[in-house]
C-alpha cells in the first residue's frame, strides 16, 4: 500500500507541473533517454534533446490548463492514469479526459504515452484562432 501512495504523490506532482507554462520543472520528472508520445505525435520523441523544445512549445500555448488524476492502476513498471484536463480556449473551457502508459526508472518517468480523442480541443481551437484572425483584421 507504500507503494501505491508513493505512486500516486509522484504522479499526482508531475501532473500539477503540466500547469503553469513551467517546462523546465516538467522535463526534470523525465529521464534523459525517456520516451514521450501523444496525439499529436503519435511516431514519439526519445531524450531530453527532443521533448524538451516540444513541452516548451505546448505548454506556452496552453499555460493554464489543469490536469487532475481520476483513477490509477498500478503496472510492474509504473502505472496507467486515467486523466481529466481542464483546457481553456480563449472563452470556452474543454474538459478532456483521457489515459497515459507511465513507466518509472529510478524514480523518473522512462515512458509516458499519453492516449485521448483530441478532436473536440482541435475543432474548438481551430475556430478560436479563425475568431481571433478575423478581430485582427478587423482592426
Amino acid at each position: 500500500m507504500e507503494e501505491l501512495s508513493k505512486l500516486a504523490k509522484l504522479n499526482e506532482e508531475f501532473l500539477k507541473a503540466w500547469t503553469g507554462n513551467q517546462p523546465e520543472k516538467l522535463i526534470t520528472y523525465y529521464t534523459k533517454d525517456a520516451y514521450y508520445q501523444d496525439p499529436a505525435i503519435p511516431m514519439g520523441l526519445k531524450g531530453h534533446e527532443k521533448i524538451f523544445p516540444y513541452f516548451k512549445k505546448l505548454l506556452a500555448l496552453n499555460p493554464d490548463w489543469i490536469w487532475k488524476i481520476v483513477e490509477m492502476y498500478p503496472t510492474p513498471k509504473g502505472c496507467v492514469v486515467k486523466w481529466k484536463a481542464t483546457i481553456p480556449v480563449g472563452s470556452k473551457v474543454i474538459v478532456e479526459y483521457g489515459m497515459d502508459i507511465v513507466e518509472y526508472k529510478n524514480g523518473k518517468i522512462s515512458r509516458n504515452e499519453v492516449y485521448f480523442d483530441r478532436t473536440n480541443l482541435v475543432e474548438t481551437t481551430k475556430l478560436y484562432l479563425k475568431k481571433i484572425g478575423k478581430n485582427k483584421k478587423n482592426k
